[in-house]
């Protein structure tokens, strides 16, 4: 039984967790060490600050928290830097301020069962106003037009290989049954949150595709990365020392960038978990 939690603790969890995920080596991504992709480190601390009040506010639906966190977004940096972060996020904020005493992930599943035609709207409306690259349309529910059902509850039709889309029908498993699963194992074994983090990070790419990569240059590619990713993730699961592994994560780090390939789903998926850890209290 977990008690629900103030406004102020959850928007202090959403910062932290968004600025702890740039302290990482993420190959591929945007971090501490290395930028890329014409985004900056810089760009990403004031997405989460601007989007942080939005997701810990308390009087919000989830479309709502949403919408407002993207247009925050894109006022202080004009350009999709946390699309995926916050449509993760906004149900998990939700669901932290429910008194009902449940687990977070008990409250999470209530939260997008009861998602309403609203929040759908008013989270096309973002998605629209974010433009996330490699969106194209889709043959069912597609975000150009209104929605005309609930779809968040079943936005997999949509978009049957965006991985979001396939937490909001899956009760977010990939958070609650393998992000914290990775991020608790690495925090026993080395404890400094960089170095977990980025163990959680090369967990979802080596053992999912990344679904942005997929929709920008295709299946084919997104699985060649997560085949990359994989004897990677091994050697820095097998180690005393991660710091061992900073020269293969950061040659393959390069090479995605110098390829254009940004594993951007596997960063929402990795902030996401921390998030959810913080209103766990872990």
């Amino acid at each position: 039984m977990t008690a629900p939690l103030t406004s102020e603790r959850i928007v202090s969890s959403f910062h932290e967790a968004c600025l702890a995920e740039l302290e990482a080596l993420k190959p591929g991504n945007v971090h501490r060490i290395a930028n890329g992709h014409n985004m900056s480190v810089g760009d990403f601390e004031k997405s989460a600050a601007a989007a942080a009040p939005a997701i810990g506010a308390p009087d919000l639906s989830v479309g709502e928290r949403i919408e407002a966190a993207v247009e925050a977004t894109r006022e202080a940096v004009g350009q999709n830097t946390n699309l995926g972060i916050v449509l993760l996020a906004a149900p998990l904020a939700q669901a932290a301020l429910d008194p009902s005493g449940h687990s977070l992930e008990d409250r999470l599943k209530e939260v997008l069962g009861s998602l309403t035609i609203e929040d759908a709207c008013a989270a096309y409306r973002a998605i629209r106003l974010a433009e996330p690259g490699g969106l194209g349309q889709a043959p069912y529910h597609d975000v150009a037009a209104e929605p005309g059902s609930p779809c968040m509850k079943r936005c997999r039709r949509r978009r049957p290989g965006d991985r979001i889309a396939w937490n909001y029908t899956h009760g977010f498993v990939d958070i609650f049954k393998l992000g914290l699963k990775w991020l608790d194992g690495g925090t026993k074994r080395w404890g400094p949150v960089a170095w977990v983090t980025t163990y959680v990070y090369l967990g979802f790419l080596a053992h999912i595709p990344d679904t942005l990569i997929e929709r920008k240059f295709g299946g084919a590619a997104a699985s060649e990365v997560r085949d990359e990713a994989r004897p990677i993730e091994a050697g820095l699961s097998h180690c005393h020392d991660p710091q061992d592994m900073a020269g293969p994560l950061t040659a393959f780090d390069a090479s995605l960038k110098e390829r254009g390939l940004n594993p951007g789903t596997s960063a929402d998926l990795t902030v996401a978990t921390l998030f959810a850890a913080a209103l766990q209290g872990r």
